[in-house]
């Protein structure tokens, strides 16, 4: 019984703070002002490569996507033109700066399908059982406490829905020391969170690999 304690201590101890500096930027504005730029750099499309993205994402007209952690809404306008008219983008960010550029993007580019969302960091704030995809773009290592938004994101999906990571691998990171846990560390965490791995893209694009999971 000892020994079981033990586990269970060492684990609930090993997922706060997971994020360890890499939201250093984030907690100023000044940070975010450059982070933004980085974010929204027109060079970002020959790596990030959204198109192969969402087309991996098995998005179909009607469907309900969540981009988690949205930022300025890089993505919105692939994934609002993935579900179509009748179907809709929930763009979620703890960042109102973030926010309003995102609703400004969406605004120019008159994305009708698409809803902003105040998250928290801990939960998304996302309507239940409403969700069939959940996007986690170059998000996950930015969780400071992944079991708790974890747990906060299950509810959302519908039956059958997909959680879905997209993360860089360790050794290909842009900035060395920025993603400080391999895929197969990822999806130990997630599975200990109520989760099954149902496909994983070694190179979904030249740096990153992709997760999808369901709930279990």
């Amino acid at each position: 019984m000892k020994l079981l304690w033990i586990f269970f201590a060492l684990a609930a101890t090993a997922w706060p703070q997971a994020a360890g500096d890499v939201n250093v930027r984030y907690r100023t504005k000044e940070g975010r002002v450059q982070v933004a730029a980085g974010l929204a750099n027109p060079d970002r499309d020959k790596t990030q490569k959204p198109e192969v993205v969402v087309a991996a994402l098995g998005l179909k007209p009607g469907m309900t996507v969540a981009d988690i952690g949205t930022g300025v809404g890089y993505m919105l306008p692939y994934l609002s033109k993935a579900v179509g008219p009748s179907g809709k983008v929930l763009a979620e960010d703890v960042q109102t700066d973030f926010l309003d550029q995102a609703k400004a993007k969406v605004d120019a580019a008159k994305l009708s399908n698409v809803s902003l969302i105040l998250g928290g960091f801990t939960d998304p704030k996302l309507p239940p059982a409403a969700v069939d995809v959940e996007l986690v773009l170059d998000v996950y290592h930015h969780f400071d406490e992944p079991a708790k938004m974890l747990a906060s994101l299950a509810p959302a999906l519908k039956p059958g829905g997909h959680l879905v990571i997209v993360e860089y691998h360790k050794a290909d990171s842009p900035q060395p020391g920025h993603i400080l846990r391999e895929w197969s560390e990822v999806q130990r965490e997630v599975e200990a969170s109520g989760y099954r791995l149902q496909a994983r893209i070694d190179r979904i694009t030249v740096n990153q690999y992709m997760l999808t999971f369901v709930r279990k």
